[in-house]
């Protein structure tokens, strides 16, 4: 009888190994009403930054997106060719990306893109890459 315990006990610690590693992902969570982003990698909280969503007038898309695609230096065709460096797109044109708008971080100020101080934007953007968009989820609620 031992011996089946001992055999059940490895069992559910490799299936709870397995588990973890398959759960090791990179998720940003974007708060509306607080202006933030807390980044969490393999469940573990790694940093928290000040963000600007969309400001009155315009919308940033709330819910639970995977990263699509990613450009490092990339330009807005809709917004007179504004620099959106560092853009991870979750959601059609939408995405995390630099600004140089830093006075505004932590406010609503966007045309609805998650807006992040450059050195953030670039850490985001790393870590989204060695992860794998794939497996990197944003999470905008309000």
């Amino acid at each position: 009888m031992k011996k089946i315990v001992q055999a059940m006990a490895a069992l559910l610690i490799g299936m709870g190994l397995a588990t973890a590693s398959q759960a090791a992902t990179l998720v940003a969570k974007v708060s509306i009403a607080d202006q933030k982003m807390v980044v969490y990698k393999n469940g573990f909280e790694k940093y928290s930054w000040p963000v600007s969503t969309a400001r009155r007038g315009y919308y940033t898309p709330v819910g639970n997106y995977t990263a699509k695609w990613a450009s490092k230096n990339h330009r807005s065709k809709k917004y007179d060719n504004a620099p959106m460096p560092f853009a991870i797109f979750f959601n059609g044109g939408y995405a995390v990306h630099a600004t140089f708008d830093l006075k505004r971080l932590g406010r609503p100020a966007s045309h609805g893109c998650v807006r992040l101080h450059p050195d953030n934007a670039a850490t985001f953007f790393s870590m989204a890459l060695e992860e794998g968009l794939g497996n990197t989820k944003i999470i905008i609620t309000q």
